[in-house]
């Protein structure tokens, strides 16, 4: 089998549903399988799939096991060569799969890690977090700060040095749509279930890169992501963000002082102007 397609679901019954239709269009041509892993929804996604498409693999999880191994547990069970992580809030074009995989015969097979696609939201703009560059402290807090949008200088956070509309090789791959081996996804443990929220999928492309291995853009298909970066830069936000750093650097590198302080920093720099406004 050439491709499995693991959807990870959790409370998005209507997007779910469209999601996987789009995804069966586009796998018409391929030899390949659907995964909807279900984490304890309550909004009867589980009902729906049985009902609409009981041809596909349905695993209940009993509880919400999170986003790293909810998909651990769909990779296991996977039987294709290649795996697609994903998210449920999407619906891929008729020809992303096919494109992709014909894309992988561009790089030598030693090389081939992650394959992301452009990401666009339901207005059909560029999600700049389509690509994106490993996120060192100073990266991290660019792009906090937004600086990113004033200038490429500070650009590094979302691998700007591609265009939207240029494939290329970068660092971090978003976990909304990650196309790769399923033995390199296993090679690597997959994903970390100790990650925190925002550092699972640079985790996850940090660790193939440490094999040696290249993680690539590929501009030539879109996949439309509804929900999107968030806009919203709150204080619980920037906590957040501040814990998926720390761990990573934590995990590979060592705890990040200079981090903490740059990300106080932009903490307060935008309290201060949320007061304002």
């Amino acid at each position: 089998m050439q491709l499995s397609v693991i959807i990870l679901n959790y409370n998005v019954r209507y997007f779910l549903e469209q999601c996987v239709r789009s995804v069966q269009k586009a796998l018409e041509n391929l030899d390949a399988e659907i995964i909807v892993v279900d984490n304890n929804s309550s909004d009867a996604s589980c009902l729906m799939m049985k009902q609409l498409f009981p041809q596909i693999t349905l695993i209940e999880n009993k509880e919400n096991l999170g986003f790293p191994k909810g998909n651990n547990i769909a990779v296991q069970q996977a039987k294709g060569e290649y795996i697609c992580i994903l998210n449920p809030d999407t619906v891929v074009a008729e020809d992303t799969f096919e494109k992709i995989l014909n894309f992988k015969f561009q790089i030598p097979n030693s090389q081939l890690g992650i394959i992301g696609c452009k990401l666009i939201d339901g207005t059909g703009n560029f999600l700049p977090e389509s690509k994106r560059g490993l996120p060192t402290p100073y990266v991290a807090t660019t792009k906090i700060l937004g600086l990113y949008k004033i200038s490429n200088f500070f650009g590094k956070y979302y691998a700007q040095h591609l265009s939207e509309n240029q494939s290329g090789k970068v660092d971090v791959l978003v976990g909304a749509f990650m196309m790769m081996k399923r033995d390199l996804y296993i090679k690597v443990g997959g994903f970390d279930e100790n990650c925190f929220m925002y550092s699972d999928d640079i985790d996850l492309s940090y660790m193939i890169q440490k094999l040696g291995m290249e993680n690539f853009y590929f501009h030539e298909t879109s996949v439309i992501h509804y929900k999107g970066e968030s806009t919203v830069r709150d204080e619980k936000y920037l906590e957040r963000f501040r814990e998926a750093m720390q761990f990573f650097y934590k995990k590979h590198f060592k705890k990040s002082w200079f981090f903490d302080k740059f990300l106080q920093f932009g903490m307060r720099f935008l309290n201060k102007n949320n007061h304002k406004n």
